[in-house]
């Protein structure tokens, strides 16, 4: 059977580019189906050129650059037919499961370049994004091909804090990276990959700094000023409905705004699951329950698809039929265009804070705070499955009552000369 299955490093030029290269890829036939697998190098990055540049690649008399790739596309296909060898009944998936995996026994980079694949698999696009975010910082501060999981100490990963705060990246993203990095080396762990002695994480080893928890939330009378705000022109007036929308609707983002559905619309509420939340808790699905306000159904109305078919998207921001890439990238250009045209207009009413699709989310768990709903209702309403994550998402006190109260304490003193 193993016979019947052929491999070759093509370049596909089905598709090109945008700097008008193409990709090149090894091709796996078997029983009259093709697959095909990206090449990529050390550094984690696809192999790409014209098609005059693979054919010098190519060359058996390639020199330089062009020799040193060609030889690492040959050792690609050579440790492909390994596999194939080494299994003892073909089929694509067990392929792929020993092919994408071969490489990353000891390698912090290889193990991250196989769980952004397995990511991507799964149409979790956005957390591939950022665990691939985490893997090119990574691999930019050690400066090599590979990155041995015991080399990864308490040393290394303050160096790389200190590192990132002197490019000027905030702590609050060496904490998002550092997290994706210690997940890789759960997993190296629980594969037999890593030695759990020399885990670096963890009390009186390093510990991942958590970023401060900038003030996000807005108070009732600038929420008001933003909803009673007249637009100029169509783009400020459905930053400022989508907003309100976010708001009103137990803190929605704009993913969930842009998946909504009719069907999730009944007897004026709104019913869904987080995306966010939908593939990392299956186990204990929670879906979030949101009444429809009059304004609420205002902005519906005003900017919803029709007609109103179950199985339509609300809001004119995703098609039918995208790729989780083409998903995320619709809904990133959304939330670009809503908080363009938010900090407009918090500018024009005169907030001076910076204002964004986050704030909607901040603003609702807070004002539900002030209006003395219980934290379990908060938490349920913005589909939180524990406690500390909402407490993180409720606001400090305004300024003024923070004044208030210090004003109580000094006023049975006089200020003496």
């Amino acid at each position: 059977m193993k016979n019947k299955i052929s491999t070759s490093i093509i370049l596909d030029t089905r598709r090109v580019l945008k700097d008008g290269k193409y990709p090149v890829k090894l091709r796996l036939t078997f029983q009259r189906k093709q697959k095909y697998y990206q090449a990529i190098n050390d550094r984690g990055e696809p192999y790409t050129y014209t098609e005059s540049e693979f054919t010098k690649v190519r060359d058996s008399k390639s020199r330089g650059n062009h020799k040193d790739d060609n030889l690492s596309l040959i050792a690609i296909e050579s440790r492909a037919l390994s596999v194939i060898e080494k299994l003892p009944v073909f089929s694509f998936e067990t392929f792929e499961n020993k092919f994408l995996s071969s490489n990353s026994k000891d390698d912090v980079f290889a193990a991250f370049r196989q769980q952004i694949n397995q990511l991507s698999k799964e149409g979790r696009a956005g957390t591939a994004s950022s665990y691939d975010c985490a893997y090119r910082s990574l691999l930019d501060f050690t400066d090599r091909k590979t990155l041995l999981f015991s080399s990864v100490t308490v040393d290394y990963l303050k160096s790389y804090e200190k590192w990132m705060i002197g490019v000027g990246k905030s702590i609050t993203t060496v904490g998002i990276y550092l997290r994706a990095l210690r997940a890789v080396y759960n997993d190296a762990i629980i594969s037999g990959e890593a030695n759990s002695e020399l885990y670096p994480f963890g009390k009186r080893k390093y510990q991942i700094p958590a970023g401060r928890n900038i003030k996000k939330a807005l108070p009732l009378n600038e929420i008001e000023k933003i909803f009673n705000y007249e637009p100029v022109h169509d783009g400020e007036a459905k930053a400022r409905d989508l907003f309100v929308f976010s708001y009103l609707c137990n803190g929605i983002n704009v993913k969930d705004i842009a998946r909504l559905k009719y069907g999730n619309i009944n007897d004026n509420q709104i019913v869904f699951v987080r995306a966010k939340t939908e593939r990392t808790s299956r186990q204990n699905l929670k879906p979030v329950v949101a009444f429809i306000t009059p304004v609420a159904e205002q902005i519906i109305e005003r900017w919803g698809n029709k007609p109103r078919e179950n199985d339509s998207y609300v809001f004119p921001i995703l098609i039918k039929g995208l790729t989780p890439e083409e998903e995320l990238a619709k809904v990133r250009y959304a939330t670009k265009a809503i908080n363009k045209y938010i900090k407009r207009i918090a500018s024009a009413v005169g907030i001076e804070k910076n204002v964004s699709t986050y704030t909607a989310r901040h603003s609702f768990s807070t004002v539900m705070k002030r209006a003395g709903a219980p934290m379990e209702f908060i938490s349920e309403s913005l589909g939180h499955s524990n406690m500390k994550t909402t407490e993180s998402y409720l606001d400090s006190f305004e300024d003024n009552v923070k004044r208030q109260y210090a004003t109580q304490l000094t006023a049975f003193t006089s200020v003496k000369e």
